[in-house]
């Protein structure tokens, strides 16, 4: 990789400087760019632009000579923290113990040392793909975060909605009510992030616990309450006789088809996060570790401090060592698109917001409906349960508070469901330009970060040289074959579940 420390030149990294910091640092301008207030400064770093230039080509043309001294690479490696400096040498020696940066020449480095840089060697490509990842992982997880937070508002607001129709229009029995309106919305909620559960049998379940209730204060009021073990009866019988009509059915429809695309896209969402993580911290085989050594530090036992591979020679060794991730691509890209394609569905009638909001609508028609049934439901029941068995009446009334949730009422109003499409539709379009991410992802490291510029002598593995002349091979598993550079054996477990789950969130 390359860092000079001060006074070695150009792209010399600051004591302590992370990887990412120091890849990233500007290309000095051209010496002719300086402004004449500054022509005293732009002669001294022209001088050293220009030392170092003839110093590379001098290499290149020669062959890498042994160093003088290995006072450039003490600096280096004491800047880079990566061991005590007392194990550098001060002057080349013969490297005859070296297993990976092995030379003819004398050498700088010594085992040890060798064992530090290929731990370097490693955790500087760790850093480098976090840092390529960052705004893609941040993307995904900002917009997973803020997604379940606005759902958790829908709920909130829909069982608040649905609570203030009984308090409104059936305040006697408000307060029994309200409890199992609030069981509803918590299952909606356990459904919606993940609990492996069935929006028919929690919509079911709300009208069997409403019918008691309902048969209660609307169909055959009395000045007493029916029994626990009468409502028990009427719950288990409210399927047959129907007191609802069709509204629990239609509720099933609409609950279901809202609530499983929006908990796909959560699932997807966080799917995608942990896609980055892993890829983030990838475990590299023991070849693709030595040939990272043999790339980015080999080269500082030679004195080559100021050195960067070829671009050739880079592609083939980040294209070995990323092979797994080049597999991921396919995939990755089916996963956006879905994802896309979902986004698009979400919006109109069966959204979720739509659906959710006018929940209380629903129970409204299905409380009306009740009352219209009500001599002949009155009826079924006599049948099946018997006459009511009562006991002294409690006391009714709306314990329901309208005004607690007036903070979370303004931040929705009627036009929320087109915001929360908007929304959709913006972390979609932010996303689009990434689905390529992990089939270019080893191409741009080097073009970008790693190898060195056109024209430039560079880094072959063993020398500097004007230009890499063995075979560059393509991406993925199966190109690495006939990689000169690094030996791929096969997919890593790791990286082949994550593919297995992308599959799977796609066909969800």
């Amino acid at each position: 990789l390359g860092w000079a420390g001060p006074g070695e030149g150009p792209g010399g990294a600051a004591g302590g400087a992370s990887p990412a910091a120091a890849l990233g640092a500007p290309r000095p301008r051209p010496c002719g760019s300086w402004r004449r207030s500054r022509a005293m400064g732009g002669k001294s770093l022209c001088l050293g632009v220009l030392t170092v230039a003839v110093l590379l080509l001098a290499a290149a043309s020669q062959g890498a000579e042994p160093p003088p001294s290995c006072e450039a690479v003490r600096k280096v490696f004491q800047l880079r923290r990566l061991g005590p400096l007392g194990g550098v040498p001060e002057f080349p020696r013969a490297g005859v113990d070296l297993q990976v940066c092995t030379s003819k020449n004398p050498t700088c480095c010594t085992k040890k040392m060798e064992e530090r840089y290929q731990i370097a060697a490693k955790q500087d490509i760790q850093q480098v793909l976090q840092t390529s990842s960052a705004t893609l992982k941040f993307l995904i997880s900002r917009n997973a975060a803020a997604f379940q937070e606005t759902f958790e508002v829908l709920i909130r607001l829909a069982e608040n909605y649905t609570s203030t129709l009984f308090c409104n229009a059936y305040r006697s029995m408000a307060a029994e009510a309200a409890v199992h309106v609030q069981e509803f919305f918590t299952d909606v909620g356990l459904f919606l992030f993940g609990t492996d559960a069935s929006t028919e049998e929690f919509v079911n379940r709300f009208f069997d616990t409403l019918f008691p209730v309902v048969y209660n204060h609307v169909i055959n009021p009395g000045l007493t309450d029916i029994s626990l073990e009468y409502a028990e009866c009427l719950r288990a019988a409210r399927r047959d006789i129907r007191p609802f009509g069709n509204i629990p059915k239609k509720a099933i429809g609409q609950m279901g088809g809202s609530l499983l695309p929006s908990r796909a896209f959560l699932q997807a969402l966080s799917l995608g996060v942990e896609v980055i993580n892993t890829t983030d911290h990838l475990r590299f085989s023991r070849e693709c570790s030595r040939a990272l050594l043999r790339m980015q530090y080999c080269p500082h036992c030679q004195g080559l401090t100021l050195s960067k591979p070829c671009l050739g020679y880079c592609l083939n060794i980040i294209r070995g060592c990323l092979a797994d991730l080049a597999e991921v691509d396919l995939h990755w890209q089916g996963y956006i698109q879905a994802l896309e394609e979902l986004s698009g569905a979400l919006s109109g009638v069966h959204s979720i917001e739509h659906v959710l909001l006018n929940f209380h609508s629903l129970v409204h028609d299905a409380l009306v409906q009740a009352r219209i049934n009500g001599p002949e439901v009155s009826e079924q029941v006599n049948k099946i349960c018997g006459p009511p068995v009562r006991k002294p009446k409690q006391s009714p009334g709306c314990s329901f508070d309208q005004n607690k949730d007036n903070q979370v009422l303004k931040m929705f109003s009627r036009d929320s469901e087109q915001t929360l499409t908007n929304r959709r539709k913006e972390f979609v379009r932010h996303l689009r330009p990434y689905r390529a991410f992990y089939g270019g992802l080893a191409d741009q490291l080097c073009a970008s970060e790693l190898a060195a510029a056109d024209g430039l002598p560079c880094w072959n593995g063993g020398d500097l040289v004007r230009s890499y002349t063995h075979r560059v091979v393509g991406s993925g598993i199966k190109a690495q074959s006939a990689n000169p550079e690094v030996k791929v054996k096969g997919t890593d477990p790791v990286i082949s579940q994550i593919i297995d789950k992308l599959k799977h969130v796609i066909q969800v």
